[in-house]
Parts: C-alpha cells; sequence; structure tokens
C-alpha cells in the first residue's frame, strides 16, 4: 500500500466519524427544539393588539428587559431581532416576533397574536385575512426576466 492511499483511507475514516457526530447531534437538537416548542405552545395565549411599528433591531437597542438581553448567549447580542412595539390594551410594549411570521405582521393595524411571554408566536387578522408580501425575485430569476423581455 502506498501512502497515498493510507491518508485516503484515514481521511475517509475521520469524514464518516464526523458525518456520524454531526447526525446524532442534529437529533438532539431537534429533540430539545420540539420540547422548547411545547413550552411556548403550553404557555401562550391570545392577545387584540395594535401593531405601531416593526423592525429588525440589535438586541441591546430593541428596547427588551435588561433580563432578556443579560439571558442571552454573548454572541448573539450583536446579532439583529425582529422587534414588533405594539399597543396592548392601554399599555404600549416592545415584543419579539417569530422570524417565520415577521413579513405578515401588518403596521398600524389590528390583529390577534398568540403571545407567549413577550414572543410572539402567530398573528392573524382581526378584520380579514392578512396580506402576504410577495416574496423577493432572486438573481437569476431577475436575469431571466430581462433575457426573455429582449
Amino acid at each position: 500500500m502506498s501512502t497515498f492511499s493510507i491518508v485516503l483511507i484515514v481521511i475517509t475514516i475521520i469524514l464518516i466519524a464526523a458525518i456520524i457526530v454531526l447526525y446524532f447531534l442534529g437529533k438532539r437538537a431537534e429533540k430539545k427544539q420540539a420540547e422548547q416548542q411545547a413550552q411556548l405552545e403550553a404557555a401562550s395565549q391570545t392577545m387584540t393588539m395594535l401593531i405601531i411599528d416593526k423592525g429588525r433591531l440589535p438586541l441591546k437597542e430593541a428596547g427588551l428587559p435588561e433580563m432578556v438581553i443579560n439571558n442571552t448567549p454573548k454572541y448573539l447580542r450583536r446579532s439583529k431581532v425582529p422587534v414588533v412595539k405594539a399597543k396592548v390594551g392601554p399599555k404600549i410594549m416592545t415584543l419579539m416576533c417569530d422570524a417565520d411570521i415577521f413579513p405578515l405582521v401588518p403596521v398600524k393595524k389590528e390583529v390577534k397574536a398568540n403571545v407567549s411571554g413577550i414572543y410572539i408566536t402567530s398573528v392573524r387578522g382581526l378584520r380579514g385575512p392578512l396580506e402576504t408580501p410577495q416574496k423577493k425575485k432572486g438573481f437569476f430569476a431577475k436575469m431571466r426576466d430581462k433575457v426573455s423581455k429582449k
């Protein structure tokens, strides 16, 4: 056996071991996420709110309680989070929003939202359905359109 084939076999074994480790870590993370989702669903309540403003802001500038910022891991404190300012009853609150439903949240309209703590998990229109925003076209789709127009 040559040294090249020995090196190739060692690299293959290392890659296979890495794939197996990543598989089991992924399974564990999936179970953890399912448990957290179940806890969010158990603690959620439906609220009617008027959305005042929304945006993606860094965690420190979002106006969230200090306890939330302190409980966030250090490597995530600079990341931008979807934040919604809403009037719930007489109070104006700053809430975090799920990234999947953030584009659906209308500004200056009343909605019914499922809220778990300060986290909005789902949104429904109070007076009719919500408008779904158009999906942005990718680079290649824009180029295809330009070529087809010519």
